[in-house]
């Protein structure tokens, strides 16, 4: 089969498609032969050498597919049959001709929706699903600043927030971006490059600040971050796009506010973990994705790049130029 590869650490130019072994299914997996997957920061750390895959888990890039089910390995439970339509998440893989997975991992296409946009779904909606609920605990009512508020996870936590009946504000970079976002859902945004988007917040909340932060930018954020978080609020880190370093005093200033701060990777988890993930943004999320629903829900994409301009994708998304989703689709 084809998949994206790359010999060593390094810029999108060392990417390329290269013939590789098409992989088995081991106990309790099922093998998805791919039609999309969709890029993720975590594909541009790796490729950098900055974040290789857990431990037994593909060398090759992807961390979602959309495909359908061309084969059962032993001890399947008959949750899937060959030839059903579904996405996957999945903790390598993705951006190849074919992947295995956990049958638990695995989710039936909404009605209506195609492999392109399904391929937009897994990875970004799963993160933002699992930060909101799993780590954060959201309530109705409760306000949630989402930075990076045009990604893949953030344009899903803005639908998700508003799922939750509570209130989505966001930071972005451009004025493109924050208007994706209100279109999304955002009750309020910010362009963190030329305003002080903890100011803005706290006359947004009437001084009050807001209850859950989703932080993937990290070091340049932190002393904002605390400014608008409000008293017993959290603040949950799963990205540093501007560094990991924080200078200042950053415990006492949490102390004071009795604040809590998180960390959190879905990659890492355990099978079990992202198993009741999927089972539970299955049951609660999956059938707003369906046509003629209400309230509806739907996945973002920026664009889509065959396996051979995957290099290019990868240059678009570190160039930070899109918003929502770039998709890759696959070879037939």
């Amino acid at each position: 089969m084809l998949a994206a590869y790359f010999d060593c650490p390094g810029g999108p130019e060392n990417l390329y498609v290269k013939e590789v072994l098409k992989p088995h299914p081991g106990e309790g997996e099922v093998l998805v032969k791919v039609s999309a997957s969709a890029l993720n920061r975590a594909d541009l750390l790796q490729r950098r050498g900055k974040y290789p895959p857990p431990k037994g888990a593909s060398d090759i890039l992807g961390l979602e597919a959309a495909g359908s089910v061309v084969g059962l390995g032993p001890g399947c439970k008959g949750r899937w049959k060959i030839g059903d339509a579904v996405m996957a998440l999945l903790s390598g893989g993705g951006q190849a001709q074919y992947v295995t997975a956990p049958e638990g991992h695995l989710m039936p296409l909404p009605r209506g929706m195609t492999f392109i946009q399904a391929a937009a779904i897994p990875e970004a909606w799963l993160t933002a699903f699992q930060l909101l609920h799993f780590v954060g605990k959201l309530e109705e009512g409760e306000r949630v600043l989402i930075h990076a508020g045009a990604s893949g996870v953030g344009l899903a936590a803005v639908q998700l927030v508003r799922l939750a009946k509570a209130i989505p504000v966001v930071t972005a970079g451009t004025q493109e971006k924050l208007k994706a976002t209100a279109n999304a859902g955002a009750a309020a945004g910010f362009n963190y490059k030329n305003e002080d988007f903890s100011e803005k917040v706290l006359a947004f909340t009437q001084g009050s600040g807001v209850d859950l932060i989703l932080d993937c930018v990290g070091g340049s954020h932190w002393e904002k971050n605390l400014d608008c978080l409000s008293t017993d609020g959290r603040w949950i880190v799963y990205g540093l796009l501007s560094g990991g370093e924080v200078h200042g005093d950053l415990f006492a200033r949490l102390l004071s506010k009795r604040a809590s701060i998180h960390t959190s990777l879905l990659r890492s988890r355990d099978k079990e973990y992202k198993e009741r993930l999927v089972k539970a943004f299955t049951e609660e999320v999956l059938p707003h994705f369906s046509e003629g629903t209400s309230p509806h829900l739907q996945p973002f994409v920026d664009s889509v790049y065959s396996l051979h301009e995957i290099a290019e994708a990868h240059r678009v998304m570190e160039e930070n130029k899109n918003i929502g989703k770039i998709v890759i689709e696959m070879p037939a």
